[in-house]
């Protein structure tokens, strides 16, 4: 990938602490790497010995396994970032990637926070400040209300006024926690304890919002960039619409809906949001697109997204080293019409989960780990064989990312990518993840929101597939000596197999 093309007004820094763990810690360090920049990093009780850990120059442990003793302490990062000799701060994503409280801090002590001013982060972070924010720079909103509801009733009227089925949201929320679909006002009493009850749990702030809710809505977020002399553009868009219970499952870039027209004409909306709060930095703006066409603003996320090695490899730019060259002060030297976009490029997660029980998480010692290669395949992990992961922080292990020339080769890709990939010792969502990838809606590109509500649609329930099922599990027990899977044929692990033993076409 080509190094990013900025002129430089002040030097990069020397050294940056990296505020963050597995994966995305990985990712930033590398980028310090290539610029010659010192990575510092933090690490919690439970992390000690990590795989991230081997990509720092530098490491401080700052507390016990609780993110709140630990990654969500910003004194003790801070202090950790002015001990170490660390002129700045990257906080990757999650943890106190998005709380302006931290980035004041940052700058209060003399480091450089490399994210946007603290201004826009409350602006943006607040869903009612938002939309306030965003009608008035003229960007499309969902219909909804302009104020917290107060209780039952007020909520109801709102709800009458908007017309069923209407979305209960959290104000102060973020990656899909916070919210409720409402389908009848039956529903309306019971939908609303709930979620604000989640909202003061997640967020520390049970305030709720109503919106209407659209019909198969497609999800689509807009890449920017911003410096901090007023220059700004946009480097396309993401299509994040396959998602389960709001938390996104594929990403990819070009989004199959788009027409370059509306890559045009989102893309500037987005710019337009972004000019509003002042903006600098890497930021996402994401929107509702209806299948006529129209899109609304749906929330502003301001910092790097875990999707965005998509972008990366359809652009042929670097974000992570984009933010910390705007974060030191250097200017962009791109103008939006030197932004191109070649290819296709997919991501999918892989999280430390179990599909058989609900998606919880799922603890354990990864015993071994295999991953695909070839052309036009990218793997960004925090994890190794004898990796520990702890049930403290988010499960997510590994983001698997191929491009194709096409859309259409890199579904092969990412089909391919998928049956290579090998994970013993904790259960994960691969065999979800290799369904998703057969669907039709997802091979067509034909997919909205709620594509994998109650996916999959049945059960794989033949002989040959429990046969089939017992084998393979047999076989896995033995490789892993883990003993982590069983030899029924669950819904996920059937599936798969079934499709396994069909006849090469």
């Amino acid at each position: 990938m080509e190094p990013l093309a900025l002129v430089r007004d002040a030097p990069v820094f020397k050294k940056v602490l990296i505020a963050n763990r597995g994966e995305i810690a990985v990712r930033i360090a590398r980028a310090c790497r290539e610029l010659g920049v010192s990575a510092v990093g933090v690490y919690s009780e439970v992390d000690r010995g990590a795989y991230f850990l081997n990509y720092l120059d530098q490491a401080v442990e700052i507390g016990p396994a609780p993110a709140a003793e630990s990654y969500l302490n910003g004194e003790k990062i801070v202090a950790a970032a002015l001990a170490s000799g660390a002129e700045a701060i990257h906080p990757g994503y999650g943890f106190l990637a998005e709380n302006a409280e931290f980035a004041e801090l940052c700058v209060a002590r003399g480091l450089r926070f490399i994210g946007p001013p603290a201004a826009a982060m409350r602006a943006m972070g607040d869903k009612l400040s938002a939309r306030a924010t965003m009608q008035a720079a003229g960007v499309p909103t969902v219909p909804g209300s302009v104020a917290a509801v107060e209780d039952l009733a007020g909520a109801g009227t709102e709800a009458e006024r908007l017309g069923y089925p209407v979305l209960l949201k959290a104000a102060a929320g973020g990656g899909g926690k916070g919210m409720r679909r409402v389908e009848r006002a039956a529903e309306l009493a019971g939908a609303l304890r709930a979620c604000a009850s989640e909202a003061r749990s997640a967020f520390g702030d049970g305030r709720v919002y109503l919106e209407k809710y659209l019909d198969r809505p497609r999800h689509v977020e807009i890449q920017i960039l911003c410096d901090q002399h007023g220059a700004a553009i946009h480097l396309g868009e993401r299509d994040c619409s396959l998602q389960r219970r709001h938390q996104k499952v594929v990403e990819e870039c070009p989004g199959p809906a788009m027409t370059l027209a509306q890559r045009e004409t989102m893309g500037e909306v987005a710019l337009r949001g972004a000019r509003a709060v002042g903006y600098s930095g890497a930021g996402t703006m994401e929107f509702l697109l209806e299948r006529g066409g129209k899109f609304y603003f749906l929330e502003m996320n301001t910092r790097l997204q875990v999707e965005h090695p998509v972008t990366e490899l359809v652009t042929d730019r670097d974000l992570v080293i984009a933010q910390i060259r705007i974060a030191a002060g250097e200017k962009l030297a791109w103008r939006q019409e030197q932004i191109a976009w070649h290819g296709h490029a997919i991501e999918v997660r892989i999280y430390a989960e179990d599909p058989e029980h609900d998606f919880r998480p799922a603890a354990g010692t990864v015993a071994e780990i295999r991953v695909p290669g070839g052309p036009g395949i990218r793997e960004d992990r925090g994890i190794s064989a004898g990796s520990r992961i702890p049930f403290e922080y988010d499960p997510l292990l590994s983001k698997l990312v191929v491009r194709g020339e096409t859309r259409g080769e890199a579904v092969a890709r990412l089909r391919r990518a998928l049956a290579e990939y090998r994970l013993y010792g904790v259960c994960s969502n691969l065999p979800f993840l290799q369904l998703v990838a057969e669907q039709p809606e997802f091979v067509s590109g034909d997919y909205d929101i709620r594509t994998l509500e109650g996916f999959p649609r049945g059960s794989a329930s033949t002989d040959l597939v429990r046969l089939a099922a017992a084998v393979a599990a047999a076989r896995v027990h033995r490789d892993s000596g883990a003993g982590r899977f069983r030899s029924g044929a669950s819904r996920w692990r059937a599936a798969g197999r079934e499709r396994a033993m069909r006849p090469a076409r």
